[in-house]
C-alpha cells in the first residue's frame, strides 16, 4: 500500500478513528494488526521474514538482559557477545540472501568466465522484500541498545513487534531507535486537535512534494536516464539536476508523511532531512541527508571501529568503510558502491585540503559568513553531490560512464529548438517543474529564518482554512498522475 494511493486515503482515517475509540490497553494490538496488514498488501509471504527478524531480536534482547545476572564477568561478556552474533547472523543472513546473493553470484560467475570455467554459482529468482533494509536495521539497533544497557529488554512480544513493524515508517524510514519509539508505545495519547492538525499539515506538504514535484521531475529523469545514449550535453545536465530534486522530494516526502501520520496518533519520529542541498560541505550534507541512516552507521559501526579516537590513517579507513557499506546498503550494484565511495573520497579530500583552504581564506581576507562565500560553498557541494547521483540513478556502470563522458558536450541549441519539451513533459509541465524547484528552495530558505507553520497557525480561522483547502486543491490540480497509477517511492527498492 502506497502513501500516495486511494487505498491509503481510506486506510489511514480508519486506523486513526479506531485508534482513538479503542481503550488504551488495546491500541497497540490494533496498531500491530494495522501495520502487518499495511505490509502484507505488497506480499503476504514476506511478512514471515519480518516476523522472524522480530522474534530473533526479541529473544536476543531477553537473553542479553538475563545474562547480566551471571556473576563471572568473562562468562557474562562471552554469553552476551554470542547473543549479538546470533541476532546479527540470522538477520544479516536473511538480508544477504534476498538482497545480495545474486549480486555476489554474478560477480563470481564473471570471474569464473575469465578463467574459462563454465560451472558457477546459481541465481535465485526472488523478489526483494519491501523495506527489508529498514526494518532489519531498526531491529538490530534494538539488540545493540539492550547490549549496551541503553534500554531494558521489552518483555511484551506484541509491543516489540509493533516497534519493528510500525506502519508509518516501516518500509522507508526513518529508521527509529528503541530509545525513542519503543518507550512511546507505553504512553496514552488522547486526541489532541493541535497535534492532529500539525501532523496532517506535514502529511499534506509531503503529498505535495511527492505528486507535484517528484513525480513530475521523474518523467524527464526516466526519459533521459533510461535511454542515455540518445542524449548529451545540457540535456544530461538538466536530467541530473532534476534527479537531485526528484530523489530529495521523493524520499523526504515519505519521511514527512510518515512523521506526520505518526504525529496524528501522538508518536514522535526522528527528523530525517534538514535542508541537505543548503549544505556547505559533504560532511554537512551527510548530517542533513537521511539522518536516521547516517546516525545509525555512526553509532553502530563508525564508533565501534574507533571513530575519531584513532590514528589519522585509521580514521580515514573508518570513513571509507562507512561510505562503502552505505553504498552497498542502498543496493546490490557496483553503481551504489561507487556512489558511496565517491562520498567517502569527497570527505577525505575535504579534510586534507582544509588547512590549505583556511590559509587561502586568511590571505585573501575572505569573510566566512559572507553571502558570496556561503553561496560558493553550497554550489560546489551541490555539484559534487549531483555528480555522485549519476552513479546512483544510472541503470548500469556503462551508462554512467557514457553520461559522464557526454555531459560536457556544448549544445545550447536545445534551449531554442524545443528539445526540452520532448523529454516527456510538454512546455507547460516543464515550466511548472522549474517553478516548483524554485518554490521548494524558497520555502527552505524561509524556513531558515521563520517558522512557516507557526505563521500559518497564527492566521485567522477563515484565512487558515482557505489556505488549507487551497493547498489541497493546488496539490490535486498540479499533481502529476501519469497513467493514473500511484507511483512507487524510490527508496522502496532499498
Amino acid at each position: 500500500m502506497l502513501f500516495n494511493s486511494l487505498e491509503f486515503l481510506i486506510y489511514f482515517p480508519i486506523v486513526v478513528l479506531f485508534y482513538f475509540i479503542l481503550p488504551f490497553k488495546y491500541r497497540w494490538i490494533w496498531l500491530l494488526v494495522a501495520s502487518y496488514y499495511f505490509y502484507m498488501n505488497w506480499n503476504p509471504q514476506y511478512a514471515i521474514l519480518m516476523g522472524i527478524s522480530t522474534i530473533v531480536t526479541y529473544l536476543s534482547g531477553l537473553f542479553i538482559e538475563k545474562s547480566n545476572n551471571i556473576a563471572d564477568i568473562l562468562k557474562r561478556d562471552k554469553y552476551k557477545k554470542l547473543c549479538i552474533i546470533f541476532s546479527f547472523g540470522i538477520n544479516l543472513s536473511i538480508l544477504f540472501f534476498f538482497k545480495y546473493f545474486n549480486f555476489l553470484s554474478e560477480n563470481i560467475n564473471y570471474i569464473f568466465s575469465k578463467f574459462g570455467l563454465e560451472r558457477g554459482v546459481p541465481r535465485f529468482d526472488v523478489l526483494l522484500p519491501v523495506g527489508i533494509s529498514f526494518y532489519t536495521f531498526q531491529a538490530l539497533s534494538y539488540t545493540m541498545d539492550v547490549y549496551r544497557g541503553e534500554i531494558k529488554a521489552q518483555k511484551n512480544l506484541g509491543k516489540y513487534a509493533l516497534f519493528v513493524s510500525f506502519f508509518p515508517q516501516l518500509v522507508a524510514g526513518p529508521i527509529e531507535r528503541s530509545t525513542n519509539l519503543l518507550n512511546q508505545l507505553d504512553k496514552n495519547y488522547n486526541y489532541d486537535y493541535d497535534r492532529v492538525k500539525n501532523g496532517l499539515l506535514l502529511m499534506l506538504w509531503g503529498f505535495f512534494k511527492k505528486i507535484v514535484i517528484a513525480d513530475r521531475l521523474a518523467v524527464v529523469v526516466n526519459t533521459v536516464y533510461n535511454t542515455p545514449a540518445q542524449y548529451k550535453g545540457f540535456t544530461l545536465i538538466i536530467a541530473s539536476i532534476f534527479f537531485a530534486f526528484q530523489i530529495y522530494c521523493d524520499f523526504s516526502s515519505y519521511s514527512d508523511i510518515a512523521i506526520g501520520a505518526a504525529n496524528v496518533m501522538g508518536y514522535d519520529l526522528m527528523k530525517n532531512f534538514d535542508k541537505p542541498y543548503f549544505s556547505k560541505s559533504i560532511a554537512e550534507f551527510w548530517r542533513r541527508w537521511h539522518i536516521s541512516l547516517g546516525t545509525w552507521f555512526r553509532d553502530y559501526l563508525y564508533f565501534p571501529l574507533g571513530g575519531n579516537r584513532v590514528t589519522k590513517l585509521k580514521k580515514y579507513r573508518n570513513i571509507m568503510i562507512i561510505f562503502l557499506v552505505s553504498g552497498l546498503w542502498h543496493g546490490a550494484s557496483w553503481n551504489f558502491i561507487i556512489w558511496g565511495a565517491l562520498h567517502g573520497i569527497y570527505q577525505l579530500i575535504g579534510m586534507e585540503l582544509k588547512p590549505i583552504r583556511d590559509k587561502i581564506i586568511k590571505i585573501l581576507k575572505i569573510k566566512r559568513n559572507a553571502f558570496s562565500h556561503r553561496l560558493y560553498r553550497v554550489t560546489v557541494t551541490f555539484i559534487l553531490v549531483d555528480f555522485a547521483w549519476i552513479f546512483f540513478r544510472a541503470n548500469s556502470f556503462r551508462e554512467a560512464k557514457y553520461i559522464i563522458k557526454n555531459i560536457f558536450v556544448y549544445n545550447p541549441e536545445i534551449f531554442f529548438d524545443g528539445t526540452l519539451y520532448r523529454l516527456g513533459l510538454d512546455k507547460k509541465d516543464f515550466i511548472i517543474a522549474i517553478i516548483m524547484i524554485i518554490f521548494l528552495n524558497i520555502i527552505k530558505l524561509l524556513q531558515r529564518n521563520t517558522f512557516i507553520k507557526k505563521r500559518i497557525l497564527e492566521l485567522r480561522t477563515t484565512y487558515r482554512w482557505i489556505l488549507y483547502y487551497g493547498a489541497i486543491f493546488i496539490t490535486t490540480i498540479l499533481g502529476y498522475y501519469g497513467d493514473s497509477v500511484a507511483s512507487q517511492f524510490i527508496y522502496f527498492q532499498f
